[in-house]
């Protein structure tokens, strides 16, 4: 069980790194964003690369985040079914979840994308828009990195899981703790709400 523990811890900081780091992106995003809709308001210009760039880093912020999002348990949950079932009940179906789901969904994907950058790359495939952003690929090759790292949290909360059902109390409580810390930091990474 220690091995598994210390595995779940590495690929957690894996997961964090990828998510702190795509975190960055929402800066330059906001900073275009709000450039675009200036300039389009007062000074009635517009830039077709401008709103590309806009979705592309969208795009980017997304893929590199859903990995740190899912091992934060942040993401959305359908709460009605959930709130019925005991801490045990709810732990069987999240390692079911992963077993069967999401494990397999994010390698599946993963594979075909890998393909999917690689026919982007060779086409040398740049926007539809004469006025376009070049390098259609570069964006594309987000998606299998951002698959890399959900399918990485998958396993973390598929390990988290696994030792909570079948470890002894004492590393029950190690993965309780750490499913803990990491609300506190989404508080350090997240502006505070309160001000």
């Amino acid at each position: 069980m220690r091995q598994l523990l210390t595995l779940e811890k590495f690929l957690s900081r894996i997961v964090m790194g990828i998510g702190r780091a795509g975190a960055w992106i929402a800066i330059p995003l906001m900073v275009i964003i709000i450039f675009d809709v200036i300039t389009r308001r007062f000074l009635v210009l517009g830039s077709t690369k401008l709103q590309e760039g806009e979705w592309h880093l969208h795009a980017m912020l997304f893929l590199l985040c859903m990995g740190f999002v899912y091992l934060k348990d942040g993401h959305v949950r359908i709460d009605l079914m959930r709130e019925r079932m005991t801490s045990r009940t709810r732990s069987w179906v999240e390692f079911l979840g992963c077993l069967l789901f999401a494990i397999p969904y994010c390698l599946i994907v993963a594979w075909f994308s890998i393909d999917f950058v690689e026919r982007s790359w060779h086409l040398n495939e740049a926007s539809d828009s004469a006025t376009g952003l070049p390098y259609r690929w570069a964006i594309k090759a987000f998606m299998p990195i951002g698959m890399f790292a959900l399918l990485l949290a998958g396993i973390v909360v598929l390990l988290r899981r696994f030792i909570d059902l079948f470890g002894p109390p004492d590393f029950r409580c190690t993965v309780e703790e750490q499913e803990a810390q990491p609300a506190e930091d989404i508080e350090a990474v997240a502006p505070d709400r309160g001000r």
